[in-house]
């Protein structure tokens, strides 16, 4: 199924062209015996991140792959967090619901069921936002493709740090989001309805790799991690978007002791 790309009717600050990372297989030869290597990308190799984390296979959260969007339906609280941990560090996403009701209830299961863990940060634009979306799982992307929602009003402007859904056109929402990085309020008027905002770590989101601009959107959804990892190495990832927990509820005030029950006098045994 040809995945729907994010075609906003605004103009968008121009994007450097897309890079593709070519690769080789070299051969080793040891002890007489000829092994095939893993291929290696062409360049020098990028030093680590100081701050990174790897970014686990799709299966490390030990939740079943989210392949039946059906059993995702929960409705959210009205007001919750998300951390996210990244390939950059640590951010926070604080949702409203009642900002966008079926934004928020499709991110809360997103999260719940352990969705965007390991997926990439697939298009970074400088001065404009960072959109990201996509399951490491091409299966699971294949899932969610068609599970629109219906668009819900628009009651926040699309603000620095507020966080909204991409979309193809109306009541095409799936489960791409972007933050914005800057006010981005020409995109109110076009129906993207902010559900949340970043509460913590936008100093994080500010610092995440933009040399790729707009990835293959096509070829990340079918290829899911092992495409992400080959054609764009340095492209940032989230480790893992977990609910955080809400505040715990006030006990219950202990129930007063019952009085004891007074003692029932002996009944005499029937005549016969």
């Amino acid at each position: 199924m040809a995945y729907r790309p994010v075609t906003p009717s605004f103009a968008l600050p121009p994007v450097k062209g897309k890079i593709h990372m070519k690769t080789t297989i070299g051969l080793f030869v040891m002890a007489a015996a000829v092994f095939a290597q893993t291929p290696a990308a062409k360049g020098p190799a990028t030093a680590p991140k100081s701050t990174a984390a790897k970014a686990p296979a799709a299966t490390t959260h030990g939740k079943p792959p989210m392949l039946n969007p059906a059993l995702y339906k929960r409705q959210a609280p009205a007001t919750f967090k998300v951390k996210f941990t990244t390939t950059k560090g640590d951010f926070v996403v604080e949702v409203h619901r009642e900002w966008a009701p079926l934004g928020a209830d499709r991110f809360y299961n997103l999260a719940r069921g352990g969705y965007y863990d390991g997926g990439p940060f697939y298009r970074v634009i400088s001065g404009f936002m960072a959109q990201f979306g996509f399951s490491p799982n091409p299966a699971v992307n294949k899932a969610w493709d068609r599970a629109s929602l219906k668009d819900d009003p628009v009651k926040q402007s699309n603000k620095r740090g507020y966080v909204t859904y991409a979309m193809a056109g109306p009541n095409t929402r799936t489960t791409q989001l972007f933050i914005n990085y800057i006010d981005n309020s020409r995109l109110d008027h076009d129906g993207f309805a902010p559900f949340g905002q970043v509460v913590e770590g936008m100093e994080v989101v500010d610092k995440l790799d933009s040399e790729y601009g707009d990835g293959d959107q096509g070829k990340i959804s079918a290829g899911g991690a092992a495409f992400v990892k080959r054609a764009y190495p340095k492209m940032d990832l989230i480790v893992k978007a977990e609910l955080e927990p809400g505040p715990a509820a006030a006990p219950k005030p202990a129930a007063a002791p019952k009085p004891a029950a007074a003692a029932k006098p002996a009944t005499a045994a029937p005549a016969k």
